[in-house]
């Protein structure tokens, strides 16, 4: 009876104002032209009856959810009746929350409801960019310090420096409270062009209120761009975001000018993002007509992803790491090279995610995150792990592959589908697991022990690298990264600072760990590349941290050999 009822509301409205032109022209013209009103009317009444199914399907097709959720007011009526008779006060919203909660349950684990004070936070990692003042910071000794201002941002243009410390957001005081770096980022943050009082304590002492006037702060999904050698680049993509597929080309094409022949393409810990982002970067690789992915579900038409343009790089050898972090559209982009053997692989299984999200916006704000289709490699298969014995069991998966020893060296866990597939050169892969890679490579845990590795990635030993910085910042003037490399040497100063910080128990067992040269060697190459992070941002970083990380040095080993060939079934 609703569609019936919509159409002819549709087909009136578009029919009434005709009717009565017509009328008219029959009153005008009473003496001229009867034999047309007839067909006229015929031709109207024609194009109204289908221009009103077609607007009716459209709307069906288009339909807010809001006009979904409207058509059963029970749960309102519920809520409403536990709060107007419940013994004690209740909070709507909670209800609300933990009755939409209840109704997801049951299904898969990635369908979730989003409440509207979480809404922005959860899409701003993916649309390329925030709203705030545009500073880096570290919290040191319950202090907020500077670490880095972005060229020709708000702050920047305020006047804020490195090495200032933030004392008071507006008439909230951000030092000695014990703050979190989520709560300042959250004060920090706001709508465009809105203003923000910031009080700021220079290097000298003195204090210094400023208005700064909030701005869109771009974020990088390149987490690193750098070449491995002369002829190799490295890319690390931390997420695939809506400005990832042109950030991509910038760096690939950078890493190309500077020689770069094969490529090392870094998925690790990428929880993956938007579909389009990984289907246009998988497009540089892949030539001609290929398809990289296609989705369907019950309520969705099957849609292929092709590559489309020539890409810019469809010839070089390359090398995509994955690991137990990678999920999603990095398992699309992995799951496409590997299944055209167009790359080798080269890490550990991936996360196993082959369920599509749509967003849909709800009237309060709050957002359903709802899965819509599967996805599907170019081979056929279906890459998502099984969720039948529960959601608590699938998010401790990493427990159960640990317990395996799946991480540490055990290759030969089964994949849970036991349907083949094959690749272009007609090599056996499967679904439902992750993409398993080409080549393994597990943690090595028997390299440094706990306690030498608690050590190194200790609070405190970020607090001294930090304070070395700032107080040596004025002299830390380096052209390049090359040419840090070759002239810092504030290792051992360094060490030595964090030795003496320690408590006499830690000293005294960080002492003997160091007393293995690899063990020295690791904690002088680590304190390197964070003090290179700060003056070189990311690509600092990982141009020393890579030096000492066994899947980078298992792909420049397969890249340039003729593994590479073999695994991939090519001559």
């Amino acid at each position: 009876m609703g569609s019936i009822s919509t159409y002819l509301l549709i087909t009136s409205l578009f029919l009434l104002p005709l009717h009565c032109f017509l009328l008219q022209m029959e009153i005008n013209n009473r003496d001229r032209g009867k034999v047309w009103l007839p067909l006229l009317c015929a031709l109207v009444l024609i194009a109204g009856m289908i221009l009103g199914f077609n607007l009716r399907d459209t709307l069906r097709s288009k339909r807010d959810i809001s006009t979904v959720i409207a058509r059963n007011d029970r749960l309102d009526d519920i809520i409403d009746l536990v709060d107007e008779k419940y013994v004690d006060t209740v909070n709507n919203n909670l209800l609300y929350k933990d009755a939409v909660s209840g109704i997801l349950k049951s299904l898969d684990p990635h369908t979730v409801y989003i409440p509207a004070d979480e809404v922005e936070g959860v899409n701003e990692g993916l649309e390329g960019g925030f709203s705030g003042i545009g500073v880096e910071f570290s919290v040191l000794r319950d202090t907020i310090e500077v670490t880095a201002v972005i060229d020709k941002g708000p702050a920047a243009t305020a006047g804020v420096q490195v090495g200032d410390q933030l004392i008071k957001v507006e008439d909230t005081l951000v030092a000695g409270i014990h703050i979190t770096s989520e709560r300042i980022t959250h004060l920090l943050k706001g709508k465009p062009q809105s203003v923000v009082a910031v009080t700021v304590k220079n290097s000298g002492g003195a204090l210094k209120t400023m208005s700064i006037s909030r701005g869109l702060i771009p974020t990088s999904s390149i987490e690193a761009s750098i070449m491995l050698d002369d002829h190799t680049g490295f890319i690390k993509i931390s997420r695939f975001s809506a400005t990832t597929a042109g950030e991509f080309k910038n760096a690939l094409k950078k890493l190309q000018t500077s020689g770069a022949r094969q490529l090392v393409l870094d998925l690790r810990d990428n929880p993956g993002g938007y579909l389009d982002a990984a289907t246009s970067i998988a497009d540089n690789f892949l030539d001609g007509d290929k398809l990289v992915v296609f989705t369907t579900g019950s309520h969705a038409p099957k849609t292929e992803y092709r590559a489309k343009e020539k890409g810019m790089f469809e010839t070089g050898r390359l090398v995509i790491l994955v690991d137990e972090g990678s999920a999603s559209a990095s398992e699309i982009l992995a799951g496409a090279i590997q299944d055209w053997d167009r790359g080798v692989i080269i890490g550990r299984r991936t996360y196993g995610k082959g369920l599509v999200q749509e967003q849909y916006e709800l009237p309060d704000g709050a957002a359903l995150r709802l899965t819509v289709a599967r996805y599907f490699t170019p081979s056929g298969r279906c890459i998502q792990r099984s969720f039948a014995q529960g959601k608590q069991a699938y998010y401790h998966d990493y427990e159960k592959r640990l317990e395996d020893g799946e991480l540490t060296g055990n290759d030969s866990v089964s994949s849970s589908d036991t349907i083949p597939f094959y690749t272009a050169n007609h090599r056996l892969v499967y679904g439902g697991g992750g993409i398993k890679p080409d080549v393994y490579v597990p943690y090595d845990t028997t390299r440094f022990s706990l306690t030498f590795r608690n050590l190194i990635f200790s609070p405190g030993l970020k607090t001294v690298i930090t304070d070395y910085f700032l107080q040596n910042r004025s002299r830390l003037k380096y052209s390049s990264i090359n040419e840090f490399t070759r002239s810092f040497d504030g290792q051992e100063q360094i060490a030595g600072t964090y030795l003496a910080s320690l408590e006499p128990g830690p000293r005294k067992l960080l002492i003997k760990e160091l007393a293995r040269p690899v063990n020295k060697d690791f904690m002088h190459l680590q304190i390197k590349a964070r003090l290179a992070r700060f003056l070189f941002q990311d690509n600092g970083y990982y141009t020393f941290s890579v030096q000492d990380d066994d899947v980078v040095k298992k792909a420049l080993t397969v890249i340039g050999s003729d593994l590479y060939s073999k695994i991939i079934g090519r001559k």
